[in-house]
Parts: structure tokens; C-alpha cells; sequence
């Protein structure tokens, strides 16, 4: 039942990624000759080189479909079969959706629409990751790549992007290339705030109660943690312990809710953490 219940809440994320990336495509976006991030606004450059110069009329919503096979062939061999079903479900969604939703123009300021449609893109796509769903693309080639190497893509996001934004000015002029930069930077925002399970925290919890405490935290979090003895109060110079963990902010409640438990009168110090080194649990996709 609760696989079933998990299932129906992907696939409900699924559903809800496609509707707000079809509104963020058909309503903003393409109106206002704005390029998305990623495969997206890699079938959106595909669509629009082919009809300009081929005259050959291609859907924004079936290259977004067929770009992203080769890397539902990758995520099935390199990452999992429920994750490549998801995440098929999840573009085939988007497709579709995109492909049926009725265009409106609200308008055609480039600048209104790369921020709303970045605005709108990045919450669907956090909120999708947000519930354990990928929304395909280079999602898949990212993961792949930090399963097989240890190492992040970002350069190869970046150089991806770039492309995008200067395939944006040579096809509609390099106004627009700056407009599509505005609305990356408000999808990659927007996705980020959303999206809070890969922001790292640091933990540093002062308490004399430290068995309570491992206790609560670890019953609600599946975290590790250093224990350092022999600390000592500055002003009552009562003997302390002091215990280090890092959490991702998506935990931050049930980090709060096991202290309240175990030590309300706990000091707690909670800092962002830049980088980590070493093993961190990440959950299976």
C-alpha cells in the first residue's frame, strides 16, 4: 500500500511538472521568443532551425520527446528501470501537454516572459524533484556521470546553456539572447528554492542529554553523527556534548521536530555548507 500511495504521488508530481512546463512553453516562452534551459530549449533551437531554414514544421513537443530517448536508453541501463519509468512518464506528460494545451498570449515583452516562464519552468521542475521524479534531459547524463565518476556537470550544464543562449542570438537577435539568460537565471532560482534536498547543511548540537538526542535525530533522519566529549559550559561550567551532523535543508523540520523531542533546551548552530568531501547518504531515485 505504501509503494502503491508513492507511485501515485510520482506520478501526480508527473502530471503537475507537465501542466506548469506546457503553461511556462505555451504561454510565455513562445510568445516571447525565449529559449528554455537544457533539452528543452534544445528542441525548442531544433524546431525553430528546421522551420526557418529547412522549411520543415517540427512540434517544440515531440523533439522534447525524442531528444530525451537516447537518455531514457541511458538512465534504464545506468541508473534504474522505475527511475527511466518515471522520468519517461514525466517527458511523455510534458509532451503531450504541450502539444494540447491551447496557446494564450498574455504577452510578448521578452522580459515578462522569461521571468514568468522561468518562474513557472523552475517551480514544476523543483517540485518534480522535490517528490522524486526526474524531468529527464541532462538530469539523466548528470547523474550517470556522478554515479560513474564521483564528479558534478556543472561545467557541461553551463557550456550547454551557453549554447542555448547564443543559438537565441544568432536566430531572433542578441537581445533576446539576453533575455534568455534572465530566464534561466529565475528558472535555476526558483527550481533551487523549491527544490531543497541537494542544499547541505552543517549541524552543530551543544546538549548534555546526547543519547536522547542521537536517538531522536536518527529515528527521523537517516544521518550519521560525531560525537566529540568533554565539552564544558562557559558560564556554569557544566559538562557538555557536542555532536556534528549535516543534513540537507529538505530535513530541516525533522531535524527541529526531533530536538523539541529529545532536547529543547539544546544549543543548536545551523550554517549552509559549500562543499562536501566524503560519503553522504542520498536517497535511491
Amino acid at each position: 500500500m505504501a509503494k502503491r500511495h508513492q507511485y501515485a504521488a510520482r506520478a501526480s508530481s508527473a502530471f503537475m511538472y507537465a501542466i506548469l512546463v506546457s503553461i511556462a512553453m505555451n504561454f510565455f516562452w513562445t510568445p516571447g521568443k525565449i529559449y528554455a534551459s537544457g533539452i528543452t530549449g534544445l528542441a525548442q533551437v531544433v524546431t525553430t532551425v528546421f522551420g526557418r531554414y529547412v522549411h520543415i514544421s517540427l512540434s517544440v513537443a515531440v523533439m522534447l520527446f525524442v531528444l530525451n530517448i537516447p537518455l531514457f536508453l541511458l538512465a534504464w541501463k545506468g541508473i534504474g528501470h522505475r527511475f527511466t519509468v518515471f522520468t519517461i512518464l514525466s517527458v511523455g506528460l510534458a509532451s503531450i501537454m504541450i502539444k494540447v494545451l491551447h496557446p494564450i498570449t498574455l504577452t510578448t515583452d521578452p522580459i515578462i516572459c522569461a521571468i514568468f516562464g522561468g518562474a513557472v519552468n523552475g517551480y514544476g521542475t523543483g517540485f518534480a524533484l522535490k517528490n522524486g521524479i526526474s524531468t529527464g534531459g541532462l538530469d539523466i547524463l548528470g547523474i550517470t556521470i556522478l554515479r560513474k565518476t564521483g564528479r558534478s556537470i556543472g561545467s557541461i550544464n553551463i557550456a550547454f546553456n551557453v549554447f542555448i543562449v547564443v543559438a537565441a542570438g544568432f536566430l531572433y537577435g542578441w537581445p533576446y539572447a539576453f533575455y534568455s539568460t534572465i530566464g534561466l537565471i529565475v528558472n535555476a532560482r526558483v527550481m533551487d528554492m523549491t527544490y531543497t534536498r541537494q542544499q547541505k547543511m552543517q549541524v552543530l548540537i551543544i546538549t548534555d542529554r546526547p543519547k536522547s538526542v542521537i536517538d531522536s535525530v536518527q529515528n527521523n533522519i537517516r544521518r550519521g553523527i560525531t560525537i566529540l566529549h568533554g565539552a564544558e559550559g562557559a558560564y556554569n561550567h557544566n559538562e557538555k556534548t557536542i555532536l556534528f551532523t549535516v543534513i540537507s535543508r529538505y530535513e530541516m523540520s525533522e531535524l527541529e521536530n526531533a530536538m523539541k523531542v529529545a532536547d529543547p533546551n539544546a544549543f543548536v548552530s545551523i550554517t549552509d555548507t559549500i562543499k562536501i568531501l566524503g560519503h553522504f547518504y542520498e536517497p535511491k531515485l
